[in-house]
């Protein structure tokens, strides 16, 4: 198996199940390392290192979204050996889960799950871009600032801050040429949207348009905060509701096997609240 295009916080022979994480835009793999403390141990944790940054550092970052989920089918297809497989991606990091997990469909070796985050349904055309590719260097990091996308004290790496701010004008072109064809089948994986009250980029309010990208189980959970709500303090709480959803999916799928082929079974949409700030609903 593969994984040199990945960061693998921990190496098992058999895992239960590989969880890929594509990062947000101008991020890498390493942002999501804390999610190994609240992970299953039995789960395989590949934290996905885009082409510019990481493990890759010193290949030039893709500015079009085609050519780049072309790239991130053939990282993940190297890394599909039939265990069941998970994806999950942030904002830009979003779109190219989703996109993968397509492209993985028609190759025969569909995600059980995928989990989107921070991102607008294709089908959804944003009113405001409060990001884009042309804006003056002061500019984007004022509003990645605002954003809470800003690395800890990167002003005073002047080198660094500039190669970060590269990276990210090459994440936002490639979401740029990003043109779903809207006739494209939907992914048969189960699909969780995990949105924010105040994420200015993705409105909660527009969480449930992902539906139809699915003919999986659809789920939505909100939390409370912007567009970065789960770093920091948050990340365990955050990490524990993507494992829940996870595992979520494994049970469904598990009963469905178990169940003779002449059953036929209806699931009911319903609606439940798993804590005081987290709204979860789910369909099918």
């Amino acid at each position: 198996m593969n994984t040199a295009a990945f960061v693998r916080p921990r190496s098992l022979p058999s895992p239960d199940l590989r969880l890929v994480v594509v990062p947000h835009a101008g991020g890498s793999g390493a942002v999501y390392h804390p999610m190994t403390r609240r992970l299953p141990p039995a789960w395989d944790l590949l934290l996905l290192d885009l082409p510019g940054r990481g493990k890759r550092h010193d290949r030039p970052p893709f500015t079009d979204m085609t050519a780049l989920v072309a790239q991130v089918t053939e990282d993940v297809a190297a890394v599909a050996d039939g265990t069941p497989l998970a994806l999950f991606g942030h904002s830009f990091g979003a779109v190219v889960a989703a996109e993968t997990a397509r492209s993985l469909q028609r190759r025969g070796t569909a995600p059980l799950w995928v989990g989107v985050s921070g991102r607008q349904a294709p089908a959804v055309r944003p009113g405001v871009r409060l990001l884009d590719p042309a804006l003056s260097e002061v500019e984007l990091a004022r509003r990645l600032t605002r954003l809470g996308g800003m690395p800890d004290r990167l002003d005073e790496l002047p080198e660094f801050r500039a190669r970060f701010l590269q990276l990210v004008r090459a994440d936002l072109r490639a979401l740029d040429s990003y043109r779903p064809d809207p006739g494209r089948p939907p992914l048969t994986a189960d699909l969780t949207v995990f949105a924010a009250t105040d994420d200015a980029l993705a409105p909660a309010a527009g969480a449930a348009a992902w539906a139809p990208e699915t003919t999986g189980a659809f789920r939505r959970l909100t939390f409370p905060g912007g567009h970065f709500h789960f770093l920091d303090d948050a990340f365990p709480a955050f990490t524990a509701a993507l494992v829940a959803e996870i595992e979520e999916t494994r049970g469904r799928v598990a009963a469905s096997r178990a169940t003779p082929a002449t059953t036929t079974t209806t699931t009911t949409p319903a609606t439940t609240t798993t804590s005081a700030t987290t709204a979860r609903e789910e369909s099918a």
